[in-house]
């Protein structure tokens, strides 16, 4: 294809090629299909020559892609320990270590291309995150090319976007003026062939190339009139390499050479290395594909599947994809359960789920013990890779059918992980059931691995009930037996649910055996149970609302999930951060970290639950009611069937607290008084004051329990001056306000202008009533008039500062239009920020074109 328009993305490549002599870049090439990317990366490997040695890798749109796939390619090429490792199925950071020692001692300066990353496994994905954050000291240039109008914020790659620090270079489509010069030049209309092309270099290329007098209007009409015009046998050929998504390799071309000759002579394909070939691209692919009868297209499939099965090398990946195509079930049965093995091995955890989901549709054809392994392995797949729900049912099949097997060990064992994968799945009844026939069927064989992991499985479910010496116990008893078989992994597991207990019961050494026992994990390499430790220090301070502590603790519990890759606990965590922040005051950071939770493709369920709720938190105070309702819902709905007080107690908190802002104390009594009830019966210590205290609030009359942490007593007790210090002490700003509220005037002042400076319009106007209520005269007025007016509620200088933030403008740059200090405007972007809700300036632009706010006005919506 022809290169037109792009000698600035060209420069800015061979500039960050030149800079990588003092350190490694990233370019992240990005735009439609078809705006030449490929065409764009071939060039610059064109031009830069001998100094460089470009390595490429390609993602291909597989039905489940190819694990490590572009590494698979890359490794051809450069053969030795890399191409070495990948054929052991070593871990991902063997073949990263390999990667990097390429990059270490390279003949030339090395280039990584990874081609159509939005294609990418999972796999490859962490291993861009890895060698993303590795680039700074490596002498090469990681270039990335995607389609940006298809990475969504729920799409894989976006979260990998974010933590690559490259270059971004944008490829726009062809000007009006470059598309009528070409259409001219070879004599076709201008207007007609911009109105067919839209200035995308593949289609325009591929529609000045055509030698019929008349211009088809799609790409399909231009591949298939070039395919038309072959002979048959090459038609043929063309029509197969169609339904082989990237390229089509030697063991499908052999014995065809006079037929792919006649294919790149047509037009229709080119070749590609190591003797292959290819569409031009994928556009020009899937039109042909598409354009096949079922029947042929399954035909062809078969054909693939036949001639690539017998090669040496095979990608078991690859052979799934022409098997499910084909309709093969025995090949799917076959190659599937190896794709799957081989894609865990590498990390791809959702391909791995995906090849084993495959496999399971025809489990029935295996005989039961077989069966039964199959189905285990697609639920376990599918639990690591954050979809737990869809590994229930294949785990209740397997146990049906190891019942009738009568081997205790595997049947006891399945139980275990029914139990593990339903308490994820935020069924907590069915954990529980499952914990307890684990230890029955176990209890009563040899003791040993199984029986300690149950033990310790059940342990950690007492904990999460509030039972903690029953937790204690049982943990104890699951490490003992652990350590007296050699079982590390259930021993750590166990010390975690001790250590955990221990810290809730506020006894000495409890977090230092979770600081001991996430070492202790991470020297072993358990990732899981080494984030876990991390998360119950973090969790367990958060929950005894030891705010300033929790902050450290979770931004630390994090990045060590993050860099383990572990989005269930990340996505958790990030939730339990911002309500975190939302008691500190951060009500940006709260919202940033509460939305950052909700767009990860993790577990979902319960783990959605303290994103959500805070939320609802924000969005009620600030009197958005409809958007607080339904966030609440979903936080309702999620913990709920799960029953367990670390979720359903914020969640009818928070309800509690709504309805009341809103006017309906009774419905907010109600919203708490059964969990207020099960979470005295626990003794939820942390739980029990925050219900008690909703209650209260709604007029409830609610005593303080017993057990109640101090500054929840002291609020119900109306000592509002001891709470409002202690929760001051704790880093709890929010809760400090709600102290002051009950106070006397000067008190509730306060809390008016805290609740004001938070945007908490609807909080500070329930508050104002209630003040009036109670007597007190000379209730300070809420936001001045000209606010009032808003359709945001902001004032007139807050109304500028986000008209010169949609109009793109810097804080730096507002200060000089304005004529401001730089951190008064800082201040001004923060309150507006709180103001709309947001927590970002993008999102504050997006928010007044949305409420109808022009740039160009300062008091309401655009007329």
């Amino acid at each position: 294809m022809e290169l037109w328009e792009r000698a600035a993305p060209l420069a800015v490549l061979d500039d960050l090629l030149r800079s990588t002599a003092t350190g490694g870049r990233v370019a992240l090439v990005a735009g439609e299909a078809g705006v030449g990317k490929s065409a764009l990366v071939k060039e610059f490997a064109k031009k830069a020559g001998a100094r460089t040695r470009f390595h490429w890798g390609w993602c291909d749109p597989l039905v489940t892609p190819r694990a490590l796939g572009p590494v698979h390619d890359i490794a051809r090429q450069t053969g030795g320990a890399l191409a070495e490792r990948l054929g052991d199925g070593a871990p991902l950071e063997d073949i990263l270590a390999a990667v990097l020692d390429h990059l270490d001692h390279p003949a030339a300066r090395p280039v990584l291309v990874i081609e159509d990353a939005h294609w990418a496994d999972e796999a490859t994905l962490d291993m861009l995150v890895l060698l993303g954050r590795r680039m700074s000291r490596q002498r090469a240039l990681l270039v990335v090319t995607y389609r940006d109008d298809e990475v969504g914020s729920t799409h894989p790659l976006h979260r990998v976007l974010a933590t690559l620090r490259g270059t971004r270079i944008s490829l726009a489509a062809l000007s009006d003026a470059r598309v009528a010069q070409e259409a001219t030049r070879h004599g076709r209309d201008a207007a007609s062939v911009l109105a067919l092309t839209g200035g995308n270099p593949l289609l325009l290329t591929e529609l000045l190339s055509t030698k019929s007098d008349r211009a088809p209007e799609t790409v399909r009409g231009l591949i298939l009139d070039r395919i038309s015009a072959l002979p048959d046998q090459a038609a043929d050929l063309a029509r197969l390499v169609a339904v082989v998504p990237g390229r089509a390799d030697k063991p499908l071309l052999a014995g065809r050479d006079d037929q792919v000759d006649a294919c790149v002579a047509g037009g229709v394909l080119v070749p590609v290395d190591d003797g292959g070939v290819a569409y031009r691209h994928e556009l020009l692919r899937t039109a042909v594909e598409d354009s096949l009868a079922p029947r042929q297209r399954a035909a062809l499939h078969a054909e693939a599947l036949r001639a690539l099965a017998d090669a040496d090398g095979a990608d078991p990946g690859r052979l799934v994809h022409h098997a499910r195509g084909a309709g093969d079930t025995d090949a799917v049965l076959r190659w599937g359960q190896i794709a799957a093995a081989a894609a865990a091995r590498q990390g791809a955890r959702r391909e791995a789920a995906d090849h084993y989901r495959a496999a399971a549709t025809y489990a029935d054809r295996l005989p039961p013990r077989q069966q039964a392994d199959l189905l285990e392995r697609y639920s376990t797949a599918a639990y690591l890779a954050g979809t737990a729900k869809d590994g229930l049912e294949p785990r209740r099949a397997a146990i049906k059918i190891r019942a009738t097997l009568g081997e205790p060990e595997p049947l006891g064992a399945s139980w275990r992980w029914l139990s593990r994968i339903a308490w994820w799945a935020g069924d907590s009844v069915e954990s529980r059931t499952a914990a307890d026939h684990a230890v029955a069927v176990l209890a009563a064989e040899e003791p040993g691995r199984e029986l300690a992991m149950a033990y310790s499985n059940l342990s950690q479910l007492r904990m999460l009930d509030y039972d903690f010496d029953g937790a204690i116990e049982l943990g104890r008893k699951a490490k003992a037996l652990a350590e007296e078989v050699g079982d590390d992994e259930t021993a750590i597991h166990a010390a975690t649910n001790v250590g955990s207990s221990e810290m809730q019961l506020d006894r000495p050494g409890g977090q230092h055996t979770l600081e001991e026992a996430h070492a202790a994990a991470a020297a072993h390499g358990f990732a899981d149970h080494a984030t876990r430790a991390l998360l119950n220090v973090a969790g367990g301070l958060a929950e005894q609302a030891q705010f300033t502590k929790a902050g450290p603790a979770l931004d630390r519990a994090i990045a060590y999930a993050r860099q383990q890759d572990l989005d269930g606990y990340v996505q958790c965590l990030l939730g339990t951060r911002a309500g975190v922040k939302l008691q500190a005051g951060d009500w940006s950071g709260a919202l940033a970290d509460a939305e950052e939770s909700l767009r990860l493709p993790a577990q979902g369920g319960v783990g959605r639950v303290p994103a959500l709720v805070v939320l609802g938190r924000i969005h009620g105070a600030r009197g958005d009611r409809a958007t607080a309702r339904a966030h609440l819902d979903e936080a309702d709905h999620h913990a709920g069937p799960a029953r367990e007080m670390q979720w359903v107690a914020p969640t009818k908190s928070a309800r509690a607290e709504h309805f009341r802002w809103y006017g309906d104390p009774e419905q907010a009594a109600e919203e708490v008084r059964a969990a207020l009830d099960r979470a005295t019966g626990q003794h939820a210590a942390p739980h029990s004051g925050e219900l008690a205290l909703r209650l209260w609030q709604a007029g409830g009359g609610a005593h303080a329990p017993a057990d109640a942490l101090t500054p929840y007593r002291r609020m119900i007790e109306g000592d509002w001056r001891n709470a409002a210090e202690q929760w001051h002490q704790r880093g709890g700003h929010f809760l400090r306000l709600e102290s002051l509220a009950r106070g006397d005037r000067a008190a509730a002042t306060e809390a008016l202008r805290g609740l004001d400076a938070l945007g908490a319009t609807q909080a500070a106007a329930w508050l104002r009533a209630d003040l009036r209520h109670r007597g007190i005269e000379r209730v300070p007025r809420g936001p001045r008039k000209t606010t009032a007016n808003h359709p945001a509620g902001l004032t007139a200088r807050q109304a500028e500062v986000l008209r010169l933030i949609t109009d793109g403008m810097s804080n730096a740059d507002i200060a000089l239009t304005l004529r401001l200090a730089p951190k008064t405007v800082d201040h001004h972007v923060s309150a507006v920020l709180a103001r709309l809700g947001v927590s970002s300036r993008g999102q504050a632009a997006a928010r007044a074109h949305k409420l109808g706010i022009s740039p160009h006005s300062s008091d309401g919506p655009a007329a």
